[in-house]
């Protein structure tokens, strides 16, 4: 069973900054893409950024310069580094695996205060 947890989440105030975290297990991670999307209340879920098996990112328009994301293989973790928080950045932050199937984390609320 193939599952993914996110951690790291909370109340932040703008231009602050926080990791989260998201572990899997079941999967064999270097095997998978993965990615974190963001879902605000009464909006679609949209990809914040991206990394393949490569180690290649790609990243979102709104978050570029300040949003990293990265991942240890051998953790079986990816990580999303993010900084200079905005309000606007407030969502649900989701993770995602993919290759053949793909796989989604439970979420994890980020709010940032202004």
């Amino acid at each position: 069973q193939v599952q993914l947890v996110e951690s790291g989440g909370g109340l932040v105030q703008a231009g602050g900054s926080l990791r989260l975290s998201c572990v899997g297990s079941g999967i064999i991670f270097r095997f998978v893409h993965m990615g974190w999307y963001r879902q605000a209340p009464g909006e679609q879920r949209d990809l914040v950024a991206s990394i393949t098996t490569g180690g290649v990112t790609n990243y979102a328009d709104s978050v570029k310069g300040r949003f990293t994301i990265s991942r240890d293989n051998a953790k079986n973790t990816v990580y999303l580094q993010m900084t200079s928080l905005k309000p606007e950045d407030t969502a649900v932050y989701y993770c995602k695996a993919w290759g053949v199937r793909e796989y989604w984390g439970q979420g994890i609320q980020v709010t940032v205060s202004s």
